[in-house]
């Protein structure tokens, strides 16, 4: 499920945004300044931020600073009630993604956000996964649970990545073995494909993600509730 971050310290119209743009496919989160979007943004990764210029306690400009001097890259629209050119340059020059002005029709603000997740989509290629609180590159071997780094080793990148690609299914404990040790499956101890999905869950806090199908193999399951 997609996430949109909403950052608007008018309630009425935040409240009227997040109405617009619920639907089955998307969450919406609703803040109203600038500490709670940091609290929000330190333990979720939305797919798109809406943003508000004039905040209670600062300009949304900041916002975007940090993010992208931290190479966070959501795609990320800007409210604003000022329609100067130097407002406008600003928080392109930042890298803000798009800009609408106040007052604004809903219409277009959703054929925007929509225009903006789409290429978000696009950008993400098929060597990245982003699934809930994680997201997995592995062009860059790269792995973050709730924006955290997350050291994996080598085998158990392969192990994930076999995972992922395979989310839903039913990986069988001798597929996998063959799979991740191709250099000598058949001198692999039964016990290490046990011994580092313990060390996966584990890293990355997976426990309700990794299933174990006992007497099969295992599965990064979709719903894990």
């Amino acid at each position: 499920m997609k996430q949109i971050m909403v950052i608007e310290d008018d309630i009425g119209l935040n409240q009227g945004l997040c109405k617009a743009l619920k639907n089955e496919n998307c969450q919406l989160i609703s803040c109203y300044n600038l500490k709670t979007a940091k609290e929000q943004l330190s333990c979720q990764s939305p797919e798109l931020i809406i943003l508000d210029l004039n905040l209670p306690d600062g300009n949304g400009l900041s916002l975007l600073r940090e993010l992208r001097e931290k190479s966070e890259n959501p795609p990320i629209i800007l409210l604003t009630a000022n329609d100067t050119d130097d407002d406008v340059v600003n928080g392109l020059e930042l890298g803000a993604d798009d800009y609408i002005t106040k007052p604004f029709s809903l219409v277009v603000l959703r054929a925007r956000v929509n225009t903006q997740l789409r290429k978000n989509s696009k950008s993400v290629n098929s060597n990245t996964f982003q699934i809930d609180c994680f997201l997995f590159d592995f062009d860059k071997m790269q792995f973050f649970v709730n924006n955290a780094a997350i050291e994996l080793s080598k085998t158990e990148q392969k192990l994930l990545r076999l995972l992922v690609e395979n989310r839903g299914r039913i990986m069988e404990r001798a597929i996998l073995v063959d799979r991740i040790w191709t250099d000598g499956s058949d001198f692999v101890d039964e016990n290490a494909l046990s011994v580092t999905i313990k060390r996966l869950r584990d890293k990355l806090q997976a426990q309700k993600y990794i299933k174990t199908v006992y007497g099969i193999g295992y599965m990064w399951v979709n719903d894990h509730e």
